[in-house]
């Protein structure tokens, strides 16, 4: 290395200072420039994919489901925002480390620094550093094709195996959900296996309502198709529902009671109360048809055996 500096020198020595002027010291200042120029004009076009990303229309159809999610989608897009600026920051971060990291390799080459040891010592160094830090690598690949995919958002209930809750922040490394008792859970992206998203595109339930045996199924079936269609028209309930509840009929027998089911499709989320809606209507307007439910059993042991 001190030869070839020396030998570098040496021969800047017999140049003129218009030669020197023109030569290395020219050529590192049209590197530097290049590379802000060329970051410049790579995260210009960067910003203008995340832009185009953010403002991307969507296809419009007049049927009720695809008005009723058109509604409900103001966190959906918003959601999409996030995940579209967050990829281009990733791509920014990225663009610019590459294009500063080429551009300082070739200044250091027309400054006569040797490369090869350097670069050897950097792999070397990189080997280490993935090995020590698998699992971290590993957390941050993971969450870069969770965001890229939209598997889950911000908003969304989520089954991650491990817990199940409201996904609350969503990093590259970690995602942070509360679940139904209000713990706050922070799992890693790398230690997900599956993820079972309960908040996307739409949600059924199912409504299950027992009658006595002895009790008219078909009347009972018509006071519940009453209850759907009125559910159906009335706010803020057809704003949730994507279509009007389905009577099924009847689900299950037993030696006292019939079983009968209404199936919702309603906006992610919105099943529960649907469900609580429908079930105490149900049994409002089956009260007042004269419609009785199973009579239970007789508690403890009978007398005179």
């Amino acid at each position: 290395m001190p030869f070839r500096f020396a030998t570098r020198f040496a021969a800047a020595d017999k140049q003129s200072p218009a030669e020197w002027a023109v030569g290395a010291p020219l050529m590192i200042l049209c590197i530097i420039v290049g590379a802000i120029v060329l970051r410049w004009v790579v995260v210009r076009a960067i910003d203008r994919t995340v832009h185009a990303m953010e403002n991307r229309p969507r296809p419009v159809r007049s049927n009720r489901a695809s008005r009723v999610l058109r509604q409900a989608a103001g966190l959906d897009s918003e959601r999409r925002k996030q995940r579209a600026a967050t990829m281009g920051s990733i791509l920014r971060s990225v663009a610019t480390i590459v294009i500063y990291g080429i551009a300082s390799l070739t200044v250091m080459a027309r400054l006569g620094v040797p490369l090869a040891p350097l670069l050897a010592s950097a792999g070397v160094g990189g080997v280490a550093l993935g090995f020590g830090a698998q699992s971290l690598v590993k957390d941050f690949l993971s969450g870069i094709f969770m965001i890229m995919e939209d598997q889950y958002g911000v908003g969304d209930v989520i089954d991650t195996g491990e817990a199940v809750g409201t996904v609350e922040e969503v990093t590259l490394r970690v995602t942070r959900l509360r679940d139904y008792e209000g713990v706050v859970w922070y799992v890693r992206n790398g230690e997900i296996l599956r993820i079972g998203n309960k908040s996307q595109s739409y949600a059924t339930t199912y409504v299950d309502i027992p009658i006595a045996i002895d009790q008219p199924v078909e009347k009972a079936l018509e006071v519940l198709r009453r209850v759907a269609a009125e559910v159906d028209d009335e706010s803020p309930w057809k704003e949730r529902l994507l279509e009007e509840p389905t009577v099924a009929g009847v689900q299950e027998m037993t030696s006292g009671s019939v079983t009968l089911r209404i199936m919702a499709t309603c906006v992610p989320n919105e099943q529960y109360g649907v469900a609580r809606e429908i079930r105490e209507r149900a049994k409002m307007a089956l009260d007042a048809a004269g419609v009785r439910g199973p009579q239970l059993p007789p508690y403890g042991p009978s007398i005179g055996t």
